[in-house]
């Protein structure tokens, strides 16, 4: 590891110890974001779940990986509402007159998500447990579940900092977020078999990123029905391969557009 790598990774440390220490200092910001994902479980669950039929499995087992891949989705959004309030607050121009690498804010931003989609997880695995979803794979298969997610998450978080840094007012980015995941989230096989969409729906939800990463999950959870045919579309019959490949190529396409733009940004 070069001196410069070193650097950013140890000022990125510091910053995201800075953002956990917030979440602390204000709990109400997390409990209100975990309360939404256990929303979805309790009205898909027990409101949607009588309606919707999955063949040869329970409806239960199948939601869980999606609300995880939902749930880990908007929590990514932290870090483009913190870069957008901390451009609005001017706290960036702090940072630019501190000697600390350029990358520092946004590896920071980036790896505090991760510690927020653990403590995500960590509650809806509860919450699933009670009503009636269990892990049937192996130990490693599930830690390996876990994992794709919450690398799916990161990688999803660069593109919520490009997003912060565009928009610089969280009130917009609010808007523009969920305008963005809300499709990504529905359009895919997260509530229901892709195959049940109608139309052109179809093929976007079996090639949405989304929808690899929610199939991974079942797999490795166990959570699939092994007698039912294997899907058309290849991100479905290869859903891990697919959602390393979706994460490598976001994680390669935008951290460094988020590394130019925040560079661009705080020059201003």
């Amino acid at each position: 590891m070069t001196n410069s790598a070193a650097v950013a990774l140890s000022d990125g440390a510091t910053i995201a110890r800075r953002n956990l220490i917030k979440i602390k200092r204000v709990p109400d910001l997390i409990v209100f974001t975990l309360l939404s994902p256990i929303m979805f479980v309790l009205v898909f669950a027990y409101i949607f779940g009588s309606a919707i039929e999955i063949p040869g499995m329970s409806y239960r087992e199948f939601l869980i990986a999606g609300i995880f891949a939902q749930t880990v989705i908007f929590g990514s959004t932290w870090t483009g509402l913190g870069l957008a309030e901390d451009m609005q607050k001017g706290i960036i121009d702090r940072f630019r007159s501190l000697p600390m690498a350029p990358s520092a804010v946004l590896v920071g931003r980036t790896s505090s998500d991760i510690i927020i989609n653990v403590i995500s997880l960590v509650v809806m695995s509860l919450t699933g447990l009670l009503v009636g979803w269990r892990i049937r794979s192996s130990f490693w298969e599930a830690v390996g579940g876990f994992a794709l997610l919450l690398l799916f998450a990161y990688a999803l978080s660069w593109v919520m900092a490009v997003i912060g840094l565009w928009i610089r007012t969280p009130e917009v980015f609010n808007n523009a977020s969920f305008i963005v995941i809300f499709p990504l989230t529905f359009i895919a096989n997260t509530f229901v078999q892709s195959q049940d969409l109608p139309g052109i729906l179809q093929p976007i939800a079996e090639w949405n990123p989304v929808s690899a990463i929610t199939q991974a999950s079942r797999v490795l959870f166990g959570n699939t029905n092994p007698t039912m045919p294997p899907p058309d579309a290849w991100p479905l019959q290869h859903p891990v391969l697919a959602t390393l490949g979706w994460s490598i190529l976001i994680l390669v396409i935008f951290v460094p557009f988020a590394i130019n733009r925040y560079k661009n940004a705080v020059s201003r």
